[in-house]
């Protein structure tokens, strides 16, 4: 029998602007790699609609860490409104997509103890009940904390990289703060 443990449950992240598509599914794929995840695509649609393309992908990558134990996140991506937008980036015209982006991030830890205590129930039933009441064992903790720390730097990393899209595809200029001027102390107000 298999458990599930959720450690970060929906996190959401909505986007509306320019992006390439192409390049967030890259992105994404780049942190899965440099995590040590193993990527699986569960489900894969586009649909044509008056309003534009709508995607949706479902992403299960997995990282196994023992024989009995997995680290598995659930990342679902929809895109909605999903027209082409052609823009000219230091000189040159290049495609880009623009429309609302909905991820929904969640981290699990799996364990899969029948496989190591199948044979022996009580030891199974034994072990299942020191984990989830009396006393976590230091690796399996370890574990939860690595799944969601690895969630979590994926979430952030995509929401920086949408924020900052238009400005590192130098679609547009980040604009110049103007410089602030003195203001008085409260002093020389009082002079006055």
């Amino acid at each position: 029998m298999t458990e599930f443990n959720l450690i970060i449950d929906n996190k959401e992240l909505n986007y509306s602007g320019i992006f390439s598509v192409d390049d967030l599914l890259q992105r994404i794929n780049q942190l899965l790699d440099q995590r040590g995840y193993r990527r699986v695509e569960k489900k894969s649609e586009e649909t044509v609609t008056s309003e534009g393309k709508e995607l949706y992908l479902e992403l299960r990558p997995f990282k196994a860490k023992t024989n009995y134990m997995y680290l598995w996140l659930k990342i679902k991506l929809h895109l909605t409104e999903v027209t082409d937008v052609t823009k000219e980036v230091q000189g040159r015209k290049r495609l880009f997509q623009q429309g609302d982006i909905h991820l929904v991030l969640d981290a699990w830890v799996m364990t899969d103890y029948e496989d190591r205590f199948g044979r022996k129930p009580f030891i199974y039933f034994l072990k299942a009940v020191i984990n989830k009441y009396l006393y976590k064992f230091p690796l399996e903790e370890k574990f939860q904390g690595e799944v969601g720390s690895d969630g979590m730097f994926l979430f952030t990393d995509v929401q920086n990289y949408l924020k900052n899209y238009v400005y590192q595809t130098g679609i547009r200029e980040k604009e110049r703060l103007a410089p602030i001027t003195t203001i008085p102390l409260e002093r020389e107000r009082r002079k006055r």
